[in-house]
């Protein structure tokens, strides 16, 4: 007979990431379901993804958001549980990522968590416990001027080791290329010195190098890093236990209908995409979110445009001298605005019939998210590499896409997809 397996379940810090994370796992083999938020938890399927809002919140309010979800996996009856963050570690010295780990070691009674926020598909690869973005350290990549969470340092044995009280190591290359077996001595010595819980950062420059790190930690009750290294440990734990996947599952239909896209983003691949979009589009200014009724100026602007095709709705924080000033007060105002605006326009929008949505900028997913009291969702199709559809309860297409991710005619190409 047969034993039942459970679906393993992830707990990722934004919107974005949670579909990047659902995308990989569907490229894996695996049939994946999001929620938004802890109350929606059901052992579906092999994987549940929970996407939470918690990258850029106080580090108490992060950790007690994934406590809460980890305690409402743990009671759906599963039993392992990674966290997943950002693939360019983005974090404040306070947090979250090693609270959040953490607060999800101490509640699986772990005594290591294994990392690594290596991406090799999107150019991020972690060599001596330095991320690299592309040919740049992370450091010296356009993350060093990330408006939320600023990258000064490339070393994650630094950066994680000032969010935690715990000790901090490395798995360095050298172990990683002799395979799974030397990562697990490795992994022990490592134990064998620790007093308690600790952490471990993982080299890794290809794919091939998180399959044996995952390989080596498949029976761990928690890991965390990104959307690849998530979808290996799931692969790896799958084996360990000799249970298939669903794959095979045919990717749900896109809805026809009208097409919108809102970008919150300001980051260079975002700003080209809008270069590259074609069709109608309007832009609001820093002046609109501080002094005037953005909503109002979407709406008004989708009613004389959504019968003629595909809509674009940005933010342009650049335009206006409140905007530059240079005030961290001043910029995290504005931010704050331009979210609760974006939520109130995306609500408009499928109120106006809109049936495909696209949304950059992992803020502005969040915002929209909520707005639109998401509950759960199937994965569809890739547009691109971490940037799948979700089709809705309520039959509504969305991509949540992460500001740096996608072609410049990323807009266009999801707009003409239809089907699976």
């Amino acid at each position: 007979m047969t034993r039942m397996v459970r679906p393993i379940g992830f707990i990722a810090d934004d919107i974005t990431g949670a579909t990047d994370l659902a995308s990989a796992l569907v490229g894996r083999g695996f049939d994946t379901r999001i929620v938004f938020g802890s109350d929606a938890i059901q052992a579906e399927g092999d994987a549940v993804v929970v996407a939470l809002k918690i990258r850029s919140v106080p580090a108490r309010i992060a950790r007690a958001r994934a406590e809460s979800a980890a305690v409402a996996l743990q009671s759906a009856g599963i039993d392992q549980i990674f966290s997943k963050y950002c693939s360019t570690f983005d974090s404040t010295p306070e947090g979250n990522i090693g609270p959040i780990a953490d607060a999800l070691a101490d509640l699986t009674r772990a005594r290591r968590v294994v990392h690594t926020p290596a991406y090799p598909a999107n150019a991020r690869t972690v060599y001596r416990g330095h991320l690299f973005v592309g040919d740049e350290l992370l450091s010296e990549s356009p993350m060093r001027d990330h408006p939320l969470n600023p990258m000064r340092d490339s070393h994650l044995g630094r950066v994680l080791g000032s969010q935690t009280g715990r000790s901090v190591d490395l798995l360095t290359m050298p172990t990683i290329v002799k395979g799974p077996d030397a990562i697990v001595n490795r992994l022990a010595d490592i134990g064998d010195r620790s007093s308690g819980g600790h952490h471990i950062i993982a080299d890794s420059t290809c794919d091939e190098d998180l399959d044996a790190v995952a390989a080596a930690v498949a029976s761990d009750p928690i890991a965390a890093g990104s959307a690849a290294f998530g979808a290996a440990f799931a692969v790896a734990a799958r084996a360990r236990v000799g249970s298939p996947t669903s794959a095979g599952a045919v990717p749900p239909a896109l809805p026809d209908g009208p097409a919108a896209v809102l970008a919150g983003s300001l980051s260079s691949a975002t700003r080209e995409q809008i270069k590259r979009f074609g069709g109608a589009t309007l832009m609001l200014r820093a002046e609109d979110f501080l002094d005037g009724d953005p909503l109002a100026i979407a709406a008004e602007f989708a009613q004389r445009h959504l019968s003629r095709g595909p809509i674009l709705i940005a933010s342009d924080r650049t335009a206006g001298g409140r905007a530059t000033d240079g005030s961290n007060d001043a910029a995290g105002d504005l931010s704050g605005r331009i979210e609760v605006a974006m939520g109130k326009i995306g609500v408009a929008l499928s109120a106006l019939g809109v049936r495909r949505l696209i949304v950059a900028g992992g803020e502005t997913s969040g915002a929209v998210a909520d707005a639109l009291r998401l509950r759960s969702a199937r994965t569809g199709a890739d547009i691109a590499v971490g940037v799948p559809w979700i089709l809705t309860d309520s039959g509504m297409a969305i991509a949540f896409k992460s500001g740096n991710f996608g072609a410049p005619t990323f807009f266009r190409d999801a707009l003409v997809m239809r089907t699976s």
